[in-house]
């Protein structure tokens, strides 16, 4: 088995599950996850990344700029908090006093690729290294130290993260659907206790004999990816993935009325495809899961950004940030989970001839919030026009590093990658000061 910068699918999963079909024939996992959150300890820190893949434009949902030929046909609107965010994000702006926008992110990124790597992982790509993406960090931070967690200590919903490069397989994410869906397969095919211990006996017995011929990492990352599969066989902590077991009052709070509709539906596993996988967050972090990275997909949007925002974008987007963290308030989460919500970049300031926004890496935002981060400030800024930094600018880096606080991770911490070369933390980022006080 290969470590690749991708993260672990379910059917990567599977594949592996395969490979000693002759070992244990039958080995598959069962249809949902669950959390028995009564056995785990409360309040314990994680973080939520909703991920917005294709690069969103900023200038319409974060930081508008009402008077300008840049501006577009958005106007701002107060908030909870000390800022203005877009008029379609009505429901987030009555959450903004636990949220705060830093609105001068800078990369050189503007490849889709290369920018997404940088955003999850703190560093540029390199040929001579593969980082592992900073939810594969906090797995091997913290969940590694969870001995009461049975299910994957880094979940990604709705699409796959990046992986977890040199900190090795079992910090993969696990990816699942939006609805929870791991795969169609009933348990053991009937094995009773006896028998699957006996075939799982066999198992470790060849894969320590292999493992003993020093033939590299592959077959303690193969063992380990097996361990998961059990694990996630025989344990309760399995609801956390089951949706049904929640309220209807309790998803109507992350999912629209009425359905959005046009341009920038396709991907999304429905209207309410999105909202699920942050109520899926919620549960997971609840149950003890350290890193969550939900996906919402198709903000490349260079052609009708406007009614593409209006009617299919915002609505979900608005409901779900509103949602999730009302929610995470409520149970008294809130304060030790960090949200994390941003792209690979942003879009142009300058509205193109398709009226469209076309990719823009250079003075953009990320928002933040939650994990007793300091909520409702607008952190940095950009010119008039939104085409450059004003002060102060921010690099991916100094995200993580400001995430890695909140969740008590030491700042000075080095990893090592394969070839023995140590990698900093967050590649060396700066927590921002204006957030944790």
């Amino acid at each position: 088995m290969s470590t690749t910068p991708f993260g672990m699918s379910r059917r990567h999963f599977m594949t592996h599950m395969a490979t000693s079909a002759m070992a244990i024939p039958g080995l598959q996992f069962i249809n949902h996850l669950a959390a028995n959150a009564d056995t785990l300890k409360k309040n314990q820190k994680a973080c939520i990344l909703l991920w917005m893949s294709g690069g969103p434009p900023t200038i319409d949902i974060w930081d508008l700029k009402p008077g300008s030929k840049n501006g577009g046909e958005f106007k701002p609107i107060s908030t909870t908090g000390d800022l203005q965010i877009s008029e379609h994000m009505p429901e987030t702006a009555k959450v903004m006093k636990n949220l705060s926008v830093v609105r001068s992110m800078s990369t050189r990124e503007a490849d889709h690729g290369r920018g997404r790597y940088f955003m999850h992982t703190g560093y540029v790509p390199n040929p001579t290294v593969v980082h592992p993406t900073f939810g594969s960090v906090v797995s091997y931070e913290l969940g590694a130290k969870r001995k009461e967690l049975e299910i994957p200590s880094f979940v990604s919903i709705g699409g796959a993260s990046m992986g977890p490069g040199f900190l090795g397989m079992m910090h993969a994410p696990f990816v699942v659907g939006n609805n929870g869906e791991i795969q169609n397969a009933s348990m053991r095919e009937g094995m009773g206790d006896a028998r699957l211990n006996q075939r799982l006996s066999m198992l470790a017995s060849i894969e320590d004999g292999f493992i003993k011929t020093n033939r590299g990492q592959s077959p303690t990352d193969h063992k380990d990816v097996y361990q998961k599969a059990v694990n996630l066989m025989t344990s309760k902590q399995m609801e956390a993935f089951k949706l049904t077991n929640e309220k209807p009052e309790t998803l109507a709070k992350y999912v629209p009325t009425a359905a959005p509709m046009g341009r920038g539906m396709m991907g999304m596993g429905g209207a309410g495809g999105f909202g699920n996988g942050c109520l899926m967050a919620r549960r997971l972090v609840e149950a003890g899961v350290p890193f969550v990275e939900v996906d919402l997909g198709g903000w490349d949007l260079h052609q009708d950004v406007f009614n593409t925002l209006k009617n299919a974008r915002l609505p979900i987007l608005d409901k779900a940030i509103a949602g999730l963290t009302s929610d995470l308030e409520e149970r008294g989460l809130l304060k030790d989970t960090c949200i994390v919500w941003m792209g690979e970049f942003a879009r142009t300031p300058r509205i193109n001839q398709d009226t469209g926004r076309d990719h823009w890496a250079a003075s953009w935002s990320v928002m933040v919030g939650g994990g007793g981060l300091k909520g409702g400030v607008a952190v940095g800024a950009t010119d008039k026009d939104g085409t450059g930094i004003v002060d102060k600018s921010y690099l991916p880096g100094d995200i993580w590093a400001t995430v890695a606080h909140a969740l008590g991770i030491p700042l000075d911490t080095v990893h090592t990658s394969k070839r023995g070369r140590p990698m900093k933390l967050a590649n060396g980022g700066t927590p921002i000061k204006e957030l944790i006080g």
